[in-house]
């Protein structure tokens, strides 16, 4: 109930002395998605970024179509540019590689997957993941792809004694019997 000396409400106002648009709570899921769709984007995410703010071109308030529009064709032309042909299987691994020596293990997990999707008996696609599965701390997945990895070329044994991205993996029991088996 108002108190009669307070005399009537008023809309909040602004500094410049505009009144203040209600909250619209589409507006509001727009702009979390315009957001949403330029983190992705800063994150390198460009296919996802993509999906929302053709939504947002779509239907969208007036305000951010535009933008979101200059943000897609941004969008459009990573995409296109991210589209990465290698030459041989060794290229891709080596790109791999790179990816995993700069923190990009998701990405290098998706090429070396890759590379074994098309060649199953690459061992060092084995290899690159077992790598990648010790230092992402999942030592079951590591010992199973190192275990193929030596399978398929034995000198891959000697090259993980000596391998410093195996670090995490040295205390398990399991991974030594696989690097030394001539050790009773």
């Amino acid at each position: 109930m108002q108190d009669a000396r307070q005399g009537p409400r008023r809309t909040p106002q602004t500094i410049a002395g505009k009144k203040q648009p209600a909250a619209n709570p589409a507006q509001q899921q727009a702009l979390q998605h315009y957001q949403m769709g330029l983190q992705l984007m800063q994150e390198g995410k460009f296919d996802k970024a993509r999906v929302i703010l053709e939504k947002l071109v779509s239907g969208g308030p007036a305000e951010m179509v535009e933008r979101a529009r200059v943000y897609l064709l941004a969008c459009d032309r990573n995409i296109r540019r991210g589209a990465l042909a290698f030459g041989s299987p060794e290229e891709q691994y080596d790109y791999a590689v790179s990816l995993l020596n700069t923190g990009f293990y998701e990405e290098a997990r998706d090429h070396f997957e890759s590379i074994l999707s098309r060649f199953p008996n690459v061992d060092y696609a084995h290899y690159g993941i077992a790598i990648l599965d010790s230092m992402t701390g999942q030592a079951e997945e590591c010992l199973e792809h190192l275990t193929t990895a030596i399978e398929l070329n034995p000198q891959n044994r000697i090259q993980a004694r000596s391998d410093s991205d195996f670090q995490d993996m040295a205390d398990d029991p399991r991974f030594t019997e696989l690097l030394y088996p001539e050790v009773p």
